[in-house]
């Protein structure tokens, strides 16, 4: 069992117009990039995106975002990319926001097999009672509002229902991995990559660093293979091509 593929490219070279993808990573930290680029240069577009943030200008997804190929998003950050913003307000982009912890929930839940689930977070605001603009027109109205979401008490508190996320695809990047697709992070890069590898009916992992399966502990794996379906290497300059969003160092 070789889930092995010769290169990102090739990894990516069935994902079609309009399909789904759980993307991993957290600002820049754990971004596949390597697949992301591959997947530009395949030309797939109108997709949907699911993912903590949409990159920034010209890293991460901004690279797919800034040639128009992502028809929607659903994430948790957009702060740090003025073409999101751009594409957003002209009407370009729909755009559905979720709490960082539900997201993280949902994609978890995805990939558990679990459909939907209950939580506080968003009760008393339009997250629950909807409203929240995921489309514009480009004259500033709202097309398309978010619905709203059902309610229940537990406990005597109010919850919402939210719904798990399985996508089409996943792409997602990571510190280690064997032949058969077992999964390890590193640091900070453990972020959002795990839960976006349960997500994916197809998960492709580019890793760093590729072992013999039975190398890595079984205490140590992140993301068992059962998981992933296709695993690309790096190269030693793509491995050590990792940005930081925000430099901050001493005086």
């Amino acid at each position: 069992m070789n889930k092995v593929r010769p290169s990102a490219f090739e990894a990516v070279a069935d994902i079609p117009d309009g399909a789904s993808l759980a993307v991993g990573g957290f600002g820049l930290s754990g971004v596949p990039e390597t697949l992301v680029r591959a997947l530009h240069a395949q030309g797939a577009g109108r997709l949907e995106i699911i993912s903590n943030n949409c990159g920034v200008d010209g890293r991460g997804l901004g690279v797919l975002l800034a040639a128009g190929r992502i028809a929607r998003v659903t994430g948790s950050y957009v702060g740090e990319n003025r073409e999101f913003a751009r594409q957003y307000l002209s009407g370009e982009l729909e755009v559905e926001l979720v709490p960082q912890g539900t997201l993280a929930e949902r994609l978890r839940a995805g990939g558990a097999g679990i459909p939907a689930f209950y939580t506080p977070a968003g009760v008393g605001t339009a997250v629950a009672q909807g409203g929240l603009p995921w489309r514009y027109a480009p004259d500033g109205s709202v097309t398309v509002a978010s619905p709203p979401k059902e309610t229940r008490e537990f406990a005597g508190r109010p919850h919402v229902l939210e719904h798990g996320i399985t996508t089409d695809f996943a792409l997602v990047r990571a510190w280690r991995g064997d032949r058969h697709g077992n999964l390890r992070f590193r640091q900070a890069a453990a972020n959002f990559n795990p839960l976006a590898a349960m997500a994916g009916r197809v998960t492709i992992a580019e890793v760093e660093e590729l072992v013999e399966p039975g190398e890595l502990d079984p205490n140590d794996i992140h993301v068992p293979g059962i998981y992933v379906q296709r695993v690309t290497v790096l190269t030693a300059e793509e491995a050590a091509d990792k940005q930081i969003e925000k430099r901050t160092v001493r005086s």
